[in-house]
């Protein structure tokens, strides 16, 4: 599975050249996290075996948990039937994947009309950055 050019020429990539990758944690199917991969982050993720993003804010190349620690390690690799959405089973090292400091991205719940907040802060976010 090192090389992946020829099966990421098929993949429907956006107008920016991206496709979301969702993140999911390969022993409890709890899902982590939602970013963006370019061509070369998806071959970079396959090539080193952990999750390789591509950072809209930044313009970059991200490489999970290269600040906080954080690693997620690619134990699988699918797409979805559309082709347009890849998934990927990691094992998140560490029990943080969001950067707001909690497990998961996906913390807050609609309750009565209102989002609340489900999971805490696992660790504050400046010190996991190393910020503070």
């Amino acid at each position: 599975m090192n090389d992946i050019s020829a099966q990421a020429a098929t993949l429907q990539w956006n107008d920016q050249g991206l496709v979301p990758a969702i993140a999911q944690d390969w022993q409890t199917g709890e899902v982590l996290m939602l970013a963006w991969m370019n061509r070369e982050a998806l071959e970079l993720t396959v090539r080193e075996g952990r999750a390789i993003y591509w950072s809209r804010s930044r313009g970059a190349l991200w490489r999970k948990g290269e600040e906080s620690g954080n690693v997620q390690h690619l134990k699988e690799l699918r797409i979805d039937c559309d082709a347009d959405t890849v998934l990927m089973k990691v094992e998140q090292v560490g029990d943080i994947a969001c950067h707001t400091g909690r497990r998961s991205c996906f913390y807050q719940r609609l309750e009565n009309g209102e989002w609340q907040v489900t999971d805490p802060v696992l660790k504050d976010p400046q010190t996991l950055y190393g910020k503070s």
